[in-house]
């Protein structure tokens, strides 16, 4: 009997070890039961993994969208609210152009025959100026202090003042090629930074640039004795120099010529012309209200067409048909109020254009061969004019 017992337990557990290890069939149909389900995982896994990777590429298209339509919707209103920001958009005083360079010296930028000062028309403000020779005098410039270059101002040579667009600096490198040819054409050259640009102290503002420039008209002049002095304006500059002629005008010490590269009719009009402006109005509701309402709240007009009539000079107009920053057509719309304007009746209005296929675009007028006879031309009956 116990014989038996131990028999069918050593059977059981035989049983439950074949169980355990099957045998060849068992083994064939566990194989096959057991490879059927990690094929099955593998094929809902690999489901899953372009599934993921479309809602991960969805959710963050999506929060791009959220992303750029809440700034679409937040930056009208924070320029709105905040209108010293379209201020700083209009004058880009904060870009610094061409970075590295050491205002202190515009040899370094070939200007050898250049002198490098620095003035003060406000209490708090300081402007960096730069002088530069007539070519003719570039030898015994060499090595020459500051008062030279003062005295040199009385020499018989003319004078030009110019007023820089926004952004950059008075060492610009279209700048500097200016000065280069104005230079070589027989005049002196006087440029600054307004308050806020480049190395000038002070915060820009259209009232603060104008007066920077009347004071360094001034200093000119105080100078220059009878020697002719031309005023001539770029861009933004050109809202300077109109205003600056304006008020010379109206206090009877007018200049003997302005000169227009590339000017506007009003800050607003150049504004809404801009091409980023002409786009932007096209898919944006509401633009003037808050793109453009928000500058002449911040006290920017530079309103060239008002100033016009009531300056007392001779004007020379340049304007390049392909300028992409400042549209053709508002220079010649400026040319055309100048023309019909009482204010000119005794003095000669000018409108020079420049053919598209120049490629002179907005800053390189500069490079034009026929530049210095329509200089000769034009300021060589202002000087006429002056001293007769």
């Amino acid at each position: 009997m116990r014989k038996r017992n131990e028999s069918v337990t050593v059977e059981h557990e035989r049983a439950a070890a074949a169980a355990a290890v099957p045998g060849p069939l068992d083994k064939g149909c566990s194989l096959r039961h057991s490879l059927r389900l990690p094929a099955a995982a593998a094929t809902a896994e690999g489901m899953k993994r372009p599934l993921g990777r479309r809602y991960g590429l969805w959710f963050r298209l999506r929060k791009l969208i959220i992303w750029l339509l809440g700034m679409y919707i937040a930056i009208p209103f924070l320029v709105k609210l905040c209108p010293a920001i379209q201020a700083k958009l209009v004058f880009l005083n904060f870009v610094r152009v061409p970075y590295f360079i050491d205002l202190k010296r515009p040899q370094d930028q070939g200007l050898n025959h250049t002198c490098n000062y620095y003035l003060q028309p406000e209490e708090d403000v300081t402007i960096g100026v730069w002088h530069t020779v007539p070519a003719a005098l570039w030898k015994n410039a060499r090595g020459k202090d500051q008062l030279w270059f003062e005295e040199a101002l009385g020499s018989s040579h003319p004078v030009i003042l110019y007023l820089h667009g926004n952004a950059g600096t008075r060492g610009g490198d279209h700048r500097v090629e200016l000065y280069k040819v104005l230079s070589s054409l027989g005049y002196h050259v006087v440029t600054f930074d307004y308050r806020g640009w480049g190395d000038s102290i002070g915060s820009p503002s259209e009232r603060g640039m104008t007066y920077d420039a009347l004071h360094v008209f001034d200093w000119i002049k105080a100078r220059s004795g009878d020697n002719p002095v031309y005023i001539w304006g770029h861009s933004l500059g050109t809202g300077v120099a109109t205003n600056l002629v304006r008020r010379l005008c109206e206090r009877e010490t007018p200049p003997d010529a302005l000169i227009l590269e590339s000017p506007f009719t009003n800050i607003r009009e150049e504004a809404r012309s801009h091409p980023f402006s002409v786009a932007s109005t096209q898919y944006f509701p509401g633009f003037d209200w808050f793109f453009l309402d928000p500058i002449t709240t911040s006290g920017i007009k530079f309103a060239n067409d008002e100033n016009v009539k009531y300056i007392s000079c001779s004007l020379l107009i340049l304007h390049a048909e392909d300028d992409p920053v400042v549209p053709f057509h508002l220079g010649k719309k400026l040319y055309n109020i100048a023309a019909t304007s009482r204010s000119f009746q005794d003095y000669k209005v000018q409108f020079v254009p420049f053919h598209t296929d120049l490629g002179y675009r907005h800053k390189y007028i500069y490079r034009s061969p026929e530049l210095p006879r329509i200089l000769r031309e034009f300021l060589g009956k202002s000087e006429h004019e002056h001293h007769h």
